[in-house]
């Protein structure tokens, strides 16, 4: 049995080498060599994360095993990617390296009090809350009947909203990086009350008279 590993030399210093690893989603490959400093009958294999990396339409593995290369990068191939090196005497794994993907932004959405209806009252206040799929992060600036306001990031808040605020709502999102820019619009519709304040105060009296007199009346049915 001794003889049978005579020849074999121990796995030590598991390297990758990888460049670039800032890419562009769609538009890069990413390559990566592992290297060992010694090490004889070696057999190779590639993790994401804790998952094994098999071939695929995108995914090449060659060299013997010790490249690995993905063509036309997205967003989810950002690793870690590690290197296991196995021989019959050891095995031994990578430091893991990792890529920065560039992407978006995309899948936007845009939401007005965490609700669907766009219709609203004079006198709410309104929070419009716009997202985007982006890496690195999008900036994200608001406008209103195309006109760009001078509020940026995520929330726009209005207070006390009156009919004159009634318009389209964009929120417009760029990418430095990719050089991409999108928007998505909601159109709000503020309208008055069916009743004006006074109007409701009146309500609000008749119907305290009217639960009095049904009080009166339920109280002299009860002693009679």
């Amino acid at each position: 049995m001794t003889h049978q590993f005579i020849d074999l030399v121990l796995i030590s210093n598991v390297t990758l080498k990888a460049n670039p690893t800032d890419l562009m989603e769609f538009k890069s490959s990413a390559v990566v060599t592992c290297s060992v400093s010694s090490g004889s009958s070696l057999y190779f294999l590639w993790l994401n994360s804790s998952s094994e990396v098999t071939g695929s339409d995108r995914v090449q593995i060659t060299d013997g095993n010790s490249t690995l290369t993905i063509v036309n990068v997205t967003r989810y191939d950002q690793g870690p990617f590690r290197c296991l090196v196995i021989n019959p005497l050891s095995n031994s794994t990578s430091a893991p390296v990792n890529f920065t993907i560039n992407y978006g932004p995309d899948n936007m959405a845009l939401t007005v009090n965490g609700q669907n209806t766009t219709s609203f009252f004079v006198g709410s206040n309104l929070t419009l809350l716009c997202s985007a799929q982006s890496g690195p992060e999008a900036r994200l600036q608001w406008a209103f009947r195309g006109e760009t306001l001078n509020t940026t990031g995520p929330l726009l808040e209005l207070l006390s909203v009156s009919e004159k605020q009634s318009g389209s709502y964009s929120c417009l999102a760029s990418n430095h990086r990719t050089n991409v820019n999108r928007n998505i619009t909601t159109n709000i519709m503020v309208a008055k009350s069916p009743l004006s304040g006074s109007e409701q105060l009146r309500v609000h009296v008749g119907l305290l008279s009217l639960l009095l007199l049904v009080g009166v009346l339920s109280s002299l049915s009860g002693k009679l």
